[in-house]
């Protein structure tokens, strides 16, 4: 059985309800299975709301999760405050809880394919997670140590050096080791999770003008080309990066590289943003998840767009697939 673990996110915003969406949208095979984690008083009532009556099996216990055969199984994971279009403590924890749970039904080898639904970091922040987002906290619970973000859509794959960094920080942070680390990273999950056999990589410089020879910064003489020289001809760069996107030189790579955050996400949330999703290449399992927010502003209004949560299945699906394949 494959089976697709689902995580509620915030349960006062959106979450629930483009999973819910994203479930009823979804034909399965019949050896594939949905574990959506949530507390069932939010699926019933989110379900209700938006008019989707779901056939599933109701668990409250991982252990029970063997031996069921219907297509949807919510794990229900208890009872939580709601205040709907607010992150709250209850939400923080409730967001936190799910997590917990999709971790333990990993390690035990249950699934090895995770999608999660938004969370805010500020509602779990006030529940006591000691993790920027659900990259790293994914990257805690996997056995290989590494990670990379990327960012999948049709128009364009990208992926991070650095992710929730300060700015002020990331040059010091551009070190040859994270290079070499993070490429080596991106170029095996080319080849193995979306079977390019020679990846085309590009690279983003980090200084305006990519630094224009060591005027205006040191990083790309310094660092970043002595690096893709030791890694070959599949890296190729650094590119001065407005220039790189105006003249949609993206279309010519399997994927592109950012020195930080902005730098790749900008563009990539301007060239399709209701169809991206984001990844976490490295891991033991498949990790992907929409590549908005919780958008607390329209939640429980059954006003949600689940396009990106059902690029997100998709995804995992086809990374999954392509796992499993010799």
């Amino acid at each position: 059985m494959t089976r697709y673990i689902i995580t509620c996110g915030d349960i006062n915003g959106i979450g629930p309800e483009i999973s819910i969406k994203l479930i009823r949208d979804t034909k399965l095979n019949k050896n594939e299975q949905f574990i959506f984690v949530c507390p069932s008083k939010v699926f019933n009532s989110i379900s209700k709301k938006s008019e989707i009556n779901l056939a599933y099996a109701e668990i409250n216990s991982i252990d029970k999760i063997e031996g069921i055969t219907n297509p949807l199984i919510l794990l229900d994971i208890g009872q939580f405050n709601l205040s709907p279009g607010k992150p709250t403590l209850a939400s923080g924890k409730a967001s936190v809880k799910a997590l917990r749970f999709a971790s333990q039904i990993i390690s035990k080898g249950l699934s090895l394919t995770v999608i999660t639904a938004p969370i805010s970091k500020e509602a779990v922040s006030k529940a006591g997670f000691d993790f920027p987002g659900h990259t790293e906290y994914f990257a805690s619970v996997s056995t290989t140590g590494n990670y990379l973000m990327m960012f999948l859509s049709k128009k364009l794959r990208s992926a991070l050096l650095t992710i929730h960094e300060p700015l002020a920080k990331v040059p010091k942070m551009l070190t040859e080791k994270l290079l070499l680390n993070k490429l080596s990273i991106l170029n095996e999950s080319l080849i193995h999770d979306f079977k390019i056999p020679k990846p085309k990589i590009a690279i983003l410089g980090l200084n305006p003008h990519a630094g224009e020879k060591g005027i205006l910064g040191s990083e790309e003489e310094k660092v970043i080309k002595p690096v893709l020289k030791k890694l070959g001809n599949s890296f190729i760069g650094p590119f001065v990066p407005d220039a790189f996107f105006a003249k949609k030189l993206y279309k010519d790579y399997d994927c592109v590289v950012g020195m930080y955050h902005d730098q790749v996400l900008i563009p990539f949330k301007m060239l399709d943003f209701y169809g991206g999703v984001n990844y976490t290449a490295g891991l033991n399992f498949v990790r992907t998840s929409p590549d908005h927010g919780t958008a607390f502003n329209i939640a429980w209004q059954n006003k949600a767009d689940q396009s990106s949560m059902k690029q997100a299945f998709n995804q995992a699906r086809k990374i999954s697939s392509n796992r499993n394949k010799k």
